[in-house]
C-alpha cells in the first residue's frame, strides 16, 4: 500500500467517524444546522417526550371528599357507629381521641364520595388539562384517609369494587390520561383481620408479617409509634412476595389486571433503598413504563433509581421559605440548581413538585397574600418536575392543619368569575403548550436579587426564561441569557402580561416590580418583509 492510499483511507475514516454524522443532520431532523451538543440532546429530548412520567401534571383526589355520590342514602349502612356520615356542606374539625378504636374522631367522619362519583367528574379534569389522576388510598380500611389498610386486595366497600376501579381506569385511558394509586406498604391497620390473626395465633400464616415484639407496650412496633399502624416486616420474603415480588402480588396485580399506571408509596423513605429498588423493579416488570413515586421528604439525590421520582418536598421547602423571606432569591436559586445537578434531570422531571396536599395546610392558607400564591404556582409550573395539584386548591379553597385541609370539594367555586380558577387553567395551558417547561433542560441564571432560571430544548423559539422578584422593592438588573442560539435583537415577551424586553449581546436588561414574576418567551418569527435572523440557527 502506497502513502497516498494510506492517507486516503485515513481521510475516509475521519469522514465517516466525524463528518458524515453531521452531513446527515437534516435527515435526522429537518433542521438547518445541528452542532455536537444538539446531536446529543436530540435523542435525549425525544426519549423524554415519549415518557409520560416526565413533567406530567398531577391532580390529587381524596375519594371520600371529591364528589358526593348519587346514591348516598343507599350507602348509609356502610358508615355504622362509631363512624359518622357528614353533610357535604360541613367542614372537618379536629375531634377527640377514641380510646377504644385508637383513632381520632375526625378520622372516622365521612362525606360519602366513591369511585363512581369521581368518574362522574372526569369531564372537569379533562377541561382543566391534567395528565394524571392520583388517588389517596382506596383499599379497605377503618378510617376515612385509609392509611390503615385492612385488605390490599379489596377496594373499600364505601368506595366501590375492583370493577369500579377498572371502569375508572378504562375511561381515563380513553381520555389519554393516567392513574396512580397510593400504596401504603410500610404498615397496615390495627383492626386488619390479617394483623388480628397474627397477634392471636402465633402459629398462623400471618405471624411473620408484622414486627411483633414483647419489648413494646402494645406488643408490636407501630409506624411513628402510632398504635393503629403496625409495621409490616418487609425483610420477610413472605411479605415481599405478598406485596410486590410475585406476579399475583398487590403491586403487580393492580398494574396488570386493573391497568393502573403507577404507585405513589406512602412513607417511602422508611422502606429504604434496597427494598424500594426491588419493589420498583417488580412494578416495571409487571408494566414497563409504569411510575413509582416515593413520599420522601429527604434531599432527592440518591433516591433514584430506588424509585422513579420523589415527592419533591425539598423543592417545596425552598420555594415557600423564599416567599416567606427566610431565604434570599439568589440563594434559593442556587439551592434549586444544586438539587437538580446532584439528582439529575431525568430524576427531577419525574419528581412531583407539591405545594400543598392532604398532609399540609392548603396553599391559600399557607400564603394568604395573592402575589405569593401566584408566584408559587408560576414557579411550580415552570421549574423542572411534575406539578401536583391538590383537589380544590385550583379554586382557592382554604384549610389549615389536619383535618381542615381535607374539606369536601367546593364545586360552587367552579365559575368563570373565579380569578384563582382561571389563573390555574391558564397556567396549565401554558405548561402544556411549552415543550421546554414539560421536559426541557434547566439552567440557573445569575442574579443578585431574583430567582432566575431558563428552560430550553434544542430550538431557540422554545426557550422560556423565568424571573421572579419576591422582594419588597423593584429590581433592575442585566440578566445573562445562557442560550447560544438566542439571536441579538430578539424580543422576549412576558406570557403573563403585555410586557417585553430585548436581548442584546446575550443579555437583557429588566426592571421587575416587587412581588412580580415574568415568564419570557422569544419572538422568533419573520419580520414583515420576510427577514428572519433565525433561518440558519437551529
Amino acid at each position: 500500500m502506497n502513502k497516498f492510499s494510506s492517507v486516503k483511507n485515513i481521510l475516509w475514516a475521519i469522514f465517516f467517524l466525524f463528518i458524515a454524522p453531521f452531513s446527515q443532520a437534516d435527515t435526522i431532523s429537518d433542521r438547518n444546522l445541528m452542532n455536537t451538543q444538539d446531536l446529543q440532546h436530540e435523542t435525549e429530548l425525544k426519549e423524554r417526550a415519549n415518557d409520560w412520567r416526565n413533567g406530567a401534571i398531577i391532580y390529587q383526589v381524596l375519594v371520600d371528599r371529591f364528589n358526593p355520590p348519587s346514591d348516598l342514602k343507599a350507602k348509609e349502612k356502610l358508615y355504622s357507629s362509631p363512624k359518622v356520615l357528614k353533610k357535604w356542606t360541613e367542614t372537618p374539625k379536629k375531634g377527640k381521641f377514641n380510646e377504644e378504636a385508637k383513632v381520632w374522631a375526625h378520622e372516622i367522619e365521612f362525606w360519602g364520595g366513591d369511585l363512581r362519583s369521581v368518574k362522574a367528574k372526569l369531564h372537569y379534569l379533562q377541561d382543566l388539562g391534567i395528565d394524571v389522576l392520583y388517588l389517596n388510598p382506596i383499599f379497605e380500611a377503618f378510617t376515612n384517609h385509609k392509611y390503615d389498610t385492612w385488605d390490599y386486595n379489596k377496594i373499600d366497600p364505601a368506595f366501590g369494587t375492583r370493577q369500579d376501579l377498572a371502569d375508572l381506569v378504562q375511561t381515563l385511558h380513553e381520555q389519554g390520561k393516567k392513574i396512580v394509586l397510593d400504596g401504603v406498604f410500610n404498615h397496615m391497620g390495627r383492626q386488619s383481620p390479617m394483623f388480628q390473626d397474627a397477634i392471636k395465633n402465633p402459629s398462623g400464616q400471618w405471624k411473620d408479617f408484622y414486627k411483633l415484639t414483647p419489648t413494646t407496650k402494645q406488643g408490636y412496633i407501630g409506624w411513628n409509634d402510632v398504635e393503629n399502624l403496625p409495621e409490616l416486616n418487609l425483610e420477610s420474603q413472605k411479605v415481599k412476595d405478598y406485596i410486590f415480588a410475585r406476579e399475583d402480588s398487590v403491586i403487580q396485580s393492580y398494574l396488570k389486571n386493573e391497568g393502573i399506571d403507577g404507585w405513589r408509596l406512602d412513607v417511602a423513605s422508611d422502606i429504604g433503598f434496597s427494598i424500594l429498588t426491588e419493589l420498583t423493579q417488580a412494578a416495571h416488570s409487571a408494566k414497563p413504563g409504569s411510575l413509582v413515586v416515593g413520599e420522601i421528604y429527604n434531599y432527592p439525590e440518591e433516591w433514584n433509581p430506588s424509585v422513579d421520582g420523589v415527592m419533591n418536598m425539598h423543592g417545596r421547602k425552598i420555594i415557600l421559605e423564599m416567599l416567606a423571606g427566610k431565604i434570599s432569591p439568589a440563594m434559593a436559586s442556587e439551592m434549586w440548581n444544586t438539587m437538580v445537578e446532584d439528582s439529575g434531570m431525568n430524576h427531577i422531571l419525574k419528581a412531583w413538585l407539591v405545594l400543598d396536599n392532604h398532609d399540609t395546610p392548603r396553599l391559600s392558607t399557607i400564603l394568604p397574600q395573592d402575589w405569593a400564591q401566584r408566584m408559587a404556582r408560576v414557579l411550580q409550573f415552570t421549574l423542572p418536575g411534575s406539578p401536583s395539584l391538590y383537589y380544590g386548591s385550583e379554586l382557592g379553597m382554604i384549610g389549615g392543619e389536619d383535618p381542615e385541609q381535607r374539606a369536601p370539594m367546593r364545586w360552587d367555586l367552579v365559575r368563570n368569575d373565579n380569578s384563582t380558577f382561571i389563573f390555574h387553567k391558564n397556567l396549565i395551558s401554558l405548561r402544556k403548550s411549552e415543550t421546554a417547561l414539560r421536559y426541557g433542560y434547566y439552567r440557573k441564571l445569575n442574579s443578585r436579587k431574583l430567582f432566575a432560571f431558563l428552560r430550553r430544548t434544542n430550538s431557540a423559539h422554545e426557550t422560556i426564561i423565568v424571573l421572579a422578584n419576591p422582594g419588597e422593592k423593584e429590581v433592575k438588573e442585566i440578566i445573562q441569557i445562557r442560550d447560544s442560539k438566542m439571536q441579538n435583537g430578539t424580543v422576549l415577551k412576558d406570557q403573563l402580561s403585555d410586557k417585553s424586553v430585548t436581548v442584546f449581546a446575550g443579555t437583557t436588561e429588566v426592571a421587575i416590580p416587587p412581588h412580580e414574576v415574568m415568564v419570557l418567551k422569544p419572538q422568533t418569527g419573520d419580520y414583515p418583509n420576510g427577514y428572519n435572523r433565525y433561518k440558519r440557527v437551529y
